[in-house]
Parts: C-alpha cells; sequence; structure tokens
C-alpha cells in the first residue's frame, strides 16, 4: 500500500510539472504553481511572492485566504521577520511560525497560521520569489520538503520558459510598431505626430506608466518634448537639469535601466514620484537625436536587461527612418532647386521675349501718325497696356533673380510657402499680411526691395519667425477647429512681431500638450522678446504674438 501510495505521489507529481512546463502565460502559470503546492502538500494556505530590489512585494499570488480579507490588509508580505529568514538555497520548515524568533506578529484581519514551509524559486541562479506554504494537518514533513523542492524546480524552468515567449511576442510587437513609425514619416506625416507615435508605442508595449521624449530645444538644450502617460502635464516642458541621466545617455549613446532608488534621487522632483525608470538612446550611427524615458511607478517590476535590449531596437529603427525621412526631404528640396531654375529658363527664353515682342507692337501703335487721330481713351489705355507690360517685365526679372538664387530664400517667401502648405488643413486657405515700417508689403516680385529689406533686418530671427508661424498654424488646425486664420508679420521700430490668429473655439480650459508653446517661449526669452497666447481682439478664437528686437 506504501508503494502504491508512493507511486501516486510521484504520478500526480510528474502531472504537475508537465502541468506547469506546459504553461507559457505567467500569471496563469504563478497560480498554476501555488494551486499545486498547496495540494500535494496539503496546505491549507499557499502563496508565491515576488519582491523587488528593496525587499517589497510587487507581485502576490495566493490561495486559501478569502478574497475580502486579502482586500482588508493594507499590503501584500514583504521579506521581513520570518519571511525574511527563507535561505536562498533550501527551505525553512517550521512547526510553528509564531514561536521563531524572528516573528512580528499577524497584520490586522490576517488569518492566524501555525505550521510553515517556506522556499525560494531561484531562475538562472537569481532567486524569482518565495514559496509560503501554512497550516497543514500535523504539520510538513520531508515529504513535503521534497515536493516542494521538485516543484521549485519545475517551476523555475516554466517561469523563464514563459518569460522567454513575452519576450518574443513583445520583441514582435517592437518590429510591427518601428515598421508603422517608418511608414508614418515615408508618407510625409508631422514629425511631432510620429514622435507621439513612439511614446505612446514604447509606453503600451514595454508595459509603462509614462513614456518621455527628451529631445534638443533651443541652444542644444534637452527638454521633455512629449510626455505620453500619467504625470504629463507636470513633466512637459521641464528642461533637464546637468547630471540628469538623460543628458549621459545622449551624449554617450548607451541606454540604462534604473532602480527605484535611484530614480528617488533625481534632480527634478516630479520624476522622483516613479519607481524603475529605462532610458533608451534615439541614436542613429553616431548622431543622437534625442533619448526615450520609460517610467513606471513605484513597487513595478524593474526594467531588466531583455527590456533595454528590445527598447534599443525598436528606438535605433525609429531614429533611422527620421534620418531617412530628413535625407529624403533634402532630396526633394534638391528636385526643388532643380524645378526652379527650369522654370527660370523657361521665363527668360519664352515670357520675357513674349512679353518685350508685345511691347514693341505697343510702342509703335503709339508712335503711328493715325493714333493722334484715335479717342484719347484709346489712346489712354494703350499707355496704360505699355506700363502694365513693363511693370510685368520687371516682376519677372525680380522672379528670374529669386529663382536663380540657390541659397535660402527670403524670409517672406518661407512664410508664404508656410502659410500655402497649411491651405488643405481649413476650409478657407490661410492669408499672410506683411508690413515694413507701417506699410503693407505685397507678395508680388515688384516689391521685392522691401523683401530684401525685411529679409537684412530679421537675419537673426528668421528661424524663430517661420517657427512661430508654423507652430500657430498647427495650433490653430489641430486644436481649434479654426475655419480662417491670419499670420502677420511685422518689421519696424527695430522689433519683429508675429501674430497668428485664428477663428475657432479658442483655448482649452485643460490643454493635453503644451511643449511647442513652450517652445516658442524659450525662443522669446533667448531673443529677449515676449510671448502671449490668448483670446483673439475679436472675442472669438485664438491670438498668438511673439515679438522680439531686431538682432
Amino acid at each position: 500500500m506504501r508503494d502504491r501510495h508512493g507511486a501516486e505521489a510521484t504520478t500526480d507529481l510528474l502531472r504537475a510539472v508537465l502541468a506547469l512546463a506546459a504553461d507559457l502565460d505567467l500569471p496563469s502559470l504563478l497560480e498554476r504553481f501555488v494551486q499545486a503546492s498547496t495540494q500535494m502538500t496539503g496546505a491549507r494556505y499557499g502563496a508565491i511572492n515576488i519582491l523587488d530590489e528593496r525587499g517589497a512585494s510587487r507581485t502576490f499570488v495566493q490561495s486559501g485566504v478569502p478574497d475580502a480579507v486579502v482586500a482588508a490588509l493594507a499590503h501584500p508580505p514583504h521579506a521581513i521577520g520570518v519571511l525574511g529568514r527563507i535561505p536562498d538555497e533550501g527551505v525553512l520548515r517550521l512547526a510553528d511560525l509564531t514561536q521563531h524568533p524572528a516573528f512580528l506578529g499577524w497584520p490586522a484581519g490576517h488569518p492566524p497560521m501555525g505550521p510553515f514551509l517556506g522556499s525560494a524559486v531561484r531562475v538562472m541562479g537569481e532567486t524569482y520569489g518565495y514559496l509560503y506554504l501554512a497550516d497543514k494537518d500535523g504539520g510538513f514533513d520531508t515529504d513535503d520538503e521534497a515536493v516542494v523542492t521538485a516543484l521549485a524546480a519545475a517551476a523555475a524552468v516554466a517561469i523563464q520558459n514563459a518569460e522567454l515567449y513575452a519576450i518574443e511576442r513583445r520583441r514582435e510587437r517592437w518590429l510591427t510598431a518601428g515598421q508603422q513609425i517608418t511608414t508614418l514619416l515615408l508618407e510625409g506625416a508631422e514629425p511631432e505626430d510620429v514622435l507621439a507615435a513612439v511614446a505612446a508605442s514604447a509606453r503600451e508595449i514595454d508595459g509603462a506608466d509614462t513614456a518621455v521624449l527628451v529631445l534638443p530645444g533651443v541652444g542644444g538644450e534637452l527638454v521633455m518634448e512629449i510626455v505620453d502617460g500619467h504625470a504629463a502635464d507636470e513633466l512637459l516642458g521641464l528642461p533637464m537639469p546637468p547630471g540628469a541621466r538623460s543628458i549621459e545617455v545622449f551624449a554617450s549613446g548607451v541606454g540604462d535601466a534604473t532602480p527605484s532608488s535611484v530614480q528617488e534621487r533625481h534632480p527634478l522632483a516630479p520624476m522622483r514620484q516613479f519607481g524603475p525608470a529605462m532610458y533608451v538612446p534615439l541614436r542613429s550611427g553616431q548622431e543622437s537625436l534625442g533619448v526615450l524615458i520609460l517610467l513606471r511607478r513605484k513597487g513595478a517590476r524593474p526594467f531588466g536587461p531583455a527590456d533595454l535590449a528590445l527598447s534599443e531596437t525598436f528606438a535605433a529603427q525609429a531614429a533611422l527612418a527620421f534620418v531617412l525621412a530628413e535625407a529624403r526631404a533634402g532630396h526633394e528640396r534638391a528636385g526643388l532647386a532643380d524645378e526652379r531654375a527650369r522654370i527660370a529658363r523657361d521665363l527668360h527664353d519664352l515670357a520675357i521675349q513674349q512679353l518685350f515682342g508685345a511691347g514693341l507692337q505697343l510702342e509703335q501703335a503709339r508712335q503711328d501718325p493715325g493714333a493722334r487721330a484715335l479717342a484719347p481713351r484709346v489712346a489712354e489705355l494703350l499707355d496704360g497696356a505699355q506700363r502694365g507690360l513693363e511693370a510685368s517685365v520687371r516682376q519677372i526679372r525680380a522672379t528670374l533673380r529669386a529663382l536663380d538664387d540657390v541659397g535660402v530664400p527670403p524670409l517672406v517667401d518661407r512664410l508664404r510657402l508656410e502659410v500655402a502648405a497649411a491651405a488643405p488643413l481649413f476650409p478657407t486657405p490661410p492669408r499672410l499680411v506683411v508690413r515694413l515700417d507701417g506699410h503693407v508689403v505685397d507678395a508680388a516680385q515688384s516689391e521685392q526691395g522691401d523683401v530684401e529689406r525685411i529679409d537684412a533686418a530679421c537675419a537673426a530671427r528668421a528661424e524663430h519667425v517661420l517657427a512661430v508661424a508654423r507652430e500657430g498654424i498647427a495650433n490653430a488646425a489641430r486644436h481649434a477647429r479654426a475655419r480662417e486664420v491670419v499670420v502677420r508679420l511685422d518689421v519696424t521700430g527695430g522689433r519683429v512681431v508675429v501674430e497668428v490668429e485664428d477663428d475657432g473655439v479658442g483655448l482649452p480650459a485643460v490643454r493635453d500638450r503644451a511643449s511647442g508653446t513652450r517652445n516658442l517661449a524659450a525662443r522669446a526669452d533667448q531673443s529677449d522678446g515676449d510671448f502671449s497666447l490668448g483670446p483673439a481682439p475679436s472675442g472669438r478664437g485664438t491670438l498668438l504674438r511673439w515679438a522680439a528686437p531686431l538682432g
């Protein structure tokens, strides 16, 4: 009978081991492990406790204690008292755990327990968690120790397999996310939208509570430009202080996973509310584009080497996609330069010659003796047509000079391109109004002298002016639901003023993102100027205003 009983126990143990090995879902696997341990030993209560780097419980799976009692307890047990005496090798078997010198008493509402058997579960040579078994009639014996040891070994292998399977699943998700980012860039999506997609994908796939993209801002300062997830309002727009880990990662290109204890000493107070953190460089070759920071709340599972390796692969793919998209844009700009040269040749060879010929015919008509007999109104029309042709020739020649200039186009022309490019975003195409010293500058090339004066005066502020216009138009398109937008550039009195006014719904009570406008404020500070964003004077819509002295 004893042999038969032993054979049945061995069979049950093998079945339990096989069941553990077949489960690749980690939460389900832990539940199976606890259930098998209690059933095989006859324990009334069982649990597996997975601890963080400081000994606090981060995953606790139990059997036997009613859910209502578990909910009433303040927190799962930590590795203190008797639980802190379980060895990394072997087991701790007690006839009555309350008699152990390290026993610290029961938390309020905790059911009393007597006999106890505890064992470490080790995965790849490291302690992964601890198995607790309690309350067996007659107490635990050496056979129970053997069963627990065998189950713990089988669970260790199964846990390792489950984690490897989870890593492969995540690798597939990372690759898919990287392909989506590349597709967005090659389809011409706005870089800001693509960066937001990078942060959102990284946070979801890596199981983080918050994802932050730290990017170079004004003067090369690293700034939290994109924040997705918890505490976004507190983090968005914060500059990185000297000594911040993100600055080191940006410079070195080497990622890092930091535990909660390191995060608690972060120089930025809003970052100290998080626990585990991971810093991943956005790097292509030797060029650093930024840093991706993934954050989990305190007590959450720390980031491991596999997390870092997978995230670095994704970040490198995203960075390469940005570099390729920029190269493609450069190629398109080169093609545009070639097209400008072709247009210039066509204008010179065809349009000017035709206009010049028409002008000669008009001049001959005016000089013909018979023209004196024409009515005064006809003579006036001939004179007007002659002047119009001469003005057209001057305008085309000015256009040719602009097209032949292979350098950076004038600021006014660049603003016109920005405004024209935004036309599909609104029911009515946006307008551009340019003023120089109080008078309106016509967009026609006949006003080329004014355009050149503006370009020379705003040489030190041109990029700021374009950034203000671009951000203002983007805000109106994304958030304001505007029908009409007007962009104003006013250069007078030694100052440049840029305004973007829309007729939309106005500023929301709660803004979900403000890094763009914070950048504009930073640009104003850098230029000794000022920046404001508020209701439009008309009472409907928003007025963005940026002003700075001419440098």
